[in-house]
C-alpha cells in the first residue's frame, strides 16, 4: 500500500528504530511513546486490523510480540507490560494499518491503560447479551 505510513516504514521509505525484523513482521520504537520503550510490533503485508488479517499468521504475530516484550521488559528493568490493540476507527485506531503496542510498565509510572467499567449490568443483562451472542 502506498500511502501506508507502516508500509512506508516497513519497506524503508522512512526511518525508524527497528528492534526486530525478519520476513514477516517488524517491531519499532513508537514515535509518540507512553513509555520509555513502548514500541510497534506490525505485520509487513498491510492489512488494515484484526477483521482483515490472515489467522494463519496469528501464531508467529504472537510469538514476535511475545519475544520482544520479554526483551524490552527485561532490557528495560520493566517489571510488566501491556500488549493493546485497537481496531477500527471506533475503537481509536490511529494508523490504517495492523499493530500491537508493547507498552513497558515500571511501578508507580502513572499510566492507566486499563477499561473502567461505565455499564453496571444485572444478571437478567448479562444472560440476555449472552444469548444474543450465541
Amino acid at each position: 500500500m502506498d500511502d501506508c505510513l507502516f508500509c512506508k516504514i516497513a519497506r524503508g521509505d522512512l526511518p525508524s528504530f527497528k528492534l526486530y525484523e525478519d520476513d514477516t513482521f517488524l517491531c519499532f520504537l513508537d514515535i509518540n511513546p507512553v513509555a520509555k520503550g513502548h514500541c510497534l510490533v506490525i505485520p509487513k503485508r498491510h492489512c488494515v486490523n484484526l477483521f482483515d488479517f490472515e489467522p494463519e499468521s496469528a501464531p508467529g504475530y504472537l510469538e514476535v510480540i511475545q519475544g520482544i516484550a520479554k526483551r524490552v521488559a527485561s532490557k528495560l528493568g520493566a517489571a510488566d507490560f501491556n500488549v493493546v490493540n485497537a481496531s477500527g476507527k471506533a475503537a481509536q485506531q490511529s494508523v490504517g494499518h495492523l499493530h500491537f503496542h508493547i507498552v513497558p510498565r515500571f511501578p508507580g509510572d502513572g499510566i492507566d491503560m486499563w477499561f473502567h467499567g461505565r455499564n453496571k449490568p444485572t444478571m437478567d443483562d448479562l444472560k440476555a447479551l449472552f444469548e444474543e451472542l450465541k
